[in-house]
Parts: C-alpha cells; structure tokens; sequence
C-alpha cells in the first residue's frame, strides 16, 4: 500500500515506515496528519475527493535538519558593487507511521 501526499507545495511517493525530509512541519517528536491525493491498495485506487477526505497518513517528525547550501553572488557592472549570499533551508525529517485507506460507509 502506498499513497501520493502534498506538503510544502511539492508532492511525495509514500509507504508505511519510509523516512523522508519535507518543509518544515514542527518539532521532533510532533505527529502529523496529512491528507493523500491518491492511494493505492493492491489493485484499489482511491482518487475520489470525498473519499480521500476520509483517508489520512499519519507522520512523526523525527528529527529537524538543514538542506544542502545555496550559494549566490551578485553584481553590477563598472561600479565595483558586489555582493555573496548563502541560504540554508531547514527542513523536517519524517517517518510515516500509518496510511489509513477510506472505509466504504
């Protein structure tokens, strides 16, 4: 079983027990509720919107850890002004802990 989510403007692949780093959700040890765009049991696909607002994916925040350095430099023409920048984005590590498929009613 696996299931699509959207955090942080981006979409991820997830399964029960993966970890990874999205955009900051919290402290460690908060868990999160997250609402899936799609899941997939076996050969059931749930898309349906009032059906995946029933279904949930639950995520513990493991750690807090800073994205790789982003480095930038700029500049203007013929009057010497100059200017380096760095920027590291922090982000949270996760563990998905349960997907729960929506239930028939």
């Amino acid at each position: 079983m696996y299931a699509v989510i959207r955090t942080g403007g981006k979409q991820y692949k997830v399964e029960q027990g993966q970890v990874l780093d999205v955009e900051l959700l919290g402290e460690p040890g908060v868990e999160v509720e997250l609402t899936p765009l799609l899941v997939v049991d076996g050969d059931a696909v749930t898309t349906g919107a009032d059906v995946l607002s029933r279904a949930k994916v639950t995520a513990t925040v493991v750690d807090s850890v800073k994205d790789r350095k982003i480095n930038g430099f700029t500049y203007k023409n013929k009057s010497n002004q100059r200017r380096r920048w760095g920027h590291r984005q922090r982000k949270s590590r996760i563990r998905i802990t349960a997907i729960e498929a929506a239930t028939d009613r």
